[in-house]
């Protein structure tokens, strides 16, 4: 699992439809009460799934995608992001940390 943290700013709605492009299975939206139960649910569908996830700022869902395409490399080039633009890791919690405080963008998820 490598997880792409996006730091640089990116207009949510435009990386959503970028990504949208290679198909979307399902997405979670949710508030206060249910986002850990939601999020669990989400980490387990994508383990299930061998997809990827979405995860952005201030916008209240969890994407999928079952797709192999290497979504890493599409939205690294679609939006010119160099190494300081972005970081990788394996640790499964850091990218929603990052993004609830406010230190990244969006974060795509895979297992």
């Amino acid at each position: 699992m490598l997880n792409l943290i996006i730091k640089k700013w990116i207009e949510p709605y435009k990386l959503l439809e970028t990504i949208k492009e290679y198909s979307v299975t399902e997405e979670f939206t949710f508030d206060g009460s249910n986002k850990a139960i939601l999020k669990q649910h989400f980490l387990k569908q994508l383990r299930d799934t061998k997809g990827f996830g979405l995860y952005m700022k201030n916008v209240n869902k969890f994407y999928i995608f079952d797709t192999n395409v290497n979504v890493k490399n599409v939205v690294t080039k679609e939006f010119n992001l160099d190494e300081k633009d972005y970081e990788l890791t394996e640790d499964e919690h850091k990218p929603f940390e990052m993004i609830d405080s406010g230190e990244a963008e969006a974060s795509i998820v895979t297992y």
